[in-house]
This record gives C-alpha cells, sequence and structure tokens, in this order.
C-alpha cells in the first residue's frame, strides 16, 4: 500500500483524526484521543515503508513468528505493538484487517465518557 492509501484507509475508520502531535516526522492516528497507528514519515522518505500498529498480545507474537517483516513496534510497548514493513509481501486487505485489529482494540477502551466526547451514544 502507498503512504496515501493508508492515510486515506486511517482516516476512514469511524471517528479517527490524525496529525502530528509529537513532531513532523511522526504522523498518529488516534480515535478519541488514543493512538492506533503510527507512521514514521521520515523513514517513508527514506524508503523504509512502515506503519506501526496496536496489536493483542498473543497474535502480535504469533505474526512476528510467521513474518520477518513483522517485528516489535518501534519505539513502543513491544508487548502490545508491531511495526509492519511494507515490502510488497502483504495484499491490501491483510494490511487492512491488521489496521482494523488495531482500530478496535483502542476504540474497545474508551470510556462511556469518550464515546459521549466522540458523538457516539453508549448504550
Amino acid at each position: 500500500m502507498e503512504l496515501d492509501e493508508l492515510y486515506d484507509y486511517c482516516s476512514s475508520r469511524p471517528y479517527a483524526t490524525s496529525g502530528f502531535p509529537f513532531d513532523e516526522n511522526l504522523m498518529t492516528f488516534q480515535v478519541g484521543g488514543k493512538i492506533f497507528a503510527m507512521i514514521a514519515m521520515h523513514f517513508w522518505e527514506q524508503g523504509d515503508r512502515n506503519i506501526i500498529l496496536k496489536c493483542e498480545p498473543q497474535l502480535a507474537t504469533e505474526l512476528r513468528e510467521e513474518y520477518e517483516d513483522i517485528t516489535y513496534g518501534y519505539t513502543m510497548n513491544k508487548k502490545h505493538w508491531n511495526t509492519v514493513y511494507l515490502r510488497g509481501r502483504f495484499t491490501p486487505d491483510q494490511i487492512k484487517e491488521w489496521i482494523d485489529h488495531s482500530y478496535d482494540l483502542v476504540y474497545d477502551t474508551l470510556s462511556r465518557k469518550e464515546l459521549i466526547q466522540l458523538g457516539k451514544t453508549p448504550l
């Protein structure tokens, strides 16, 4: 996937926002103010395309064991985050599935108050 495709897909998740809260190199995608994906722009500019995604710990380990292009989350909690290197080995559907998994993990942690702030009426 190209950078614009990643941006469009991550941004299309319900209530998702994007920005550069840390510096001009690290683009984040958030829901309710909590990060679910990150792209280090300086790596992309150097040709090292990757996206950092939150992942359920057991699945994170399984993915790292199965794919050499998935490693521990760069500068993140290595139990909960993976770096996915986009070197053409993964289909867009796989990448979207992992983005959705990351988004869902974060969204599911939002409190009732945070959901209301997003404009969602919790049950």
